[in-house]
């Protein structure tokens, strides 16, 4: 299936974490580890999406095209994947952000394509 062939390639980015989510946080496909609740994690992830286009429209500004959450241990990148769909990668600290955006940007419209 292609969604599974998307979150190989978020894989491949080196994220340590994979999520592909409907904006109502449905799982669509995941790849985290066995103690991560992949419910929990695209609900928590469409939330934030959610809540980031709120706080734009507020200030009559276009939705974000992608939310990075940084902590002492790593990052989670959580991006529009067209309009049904959000992708979530968790990232460590040591990747190079501008390489992975523009390496995602593809796989983000593969996922808008499939989820149309």
């Amino acid at each position: 299936m292609a969604l599974e062939a998307a979150l190989r390639d978020m894989k491949n980015l080196g994220a340590l974490a994979a999520a592909i989510a409907s904006r109502d946080g449905s799982v669509l496909a995941a790849d985290v580890p066995p103690e991560v609740s992949k419910e929990t994690f695209s609900i928590m992830c469409a939330t934030i999406l959610g809540a980031g286009t709120t706080a734009s429209i507020e200030f009559r500004r276009t939705g974000p095209q992608r939310i990075m959450l940084e902590s002492d241990d790593g990052r989670i990148l959580i991006a529009e994947a067209g309009r049904r769909a959000l992708i979530a990668l968790v990232l460590p600290m040591s990747a190079d952000i501008n390489h992975v955006v523009r390496q995602l940007k593809p796989i983000e419209e593969r996922v808008a394509r499939e989820t149309s």
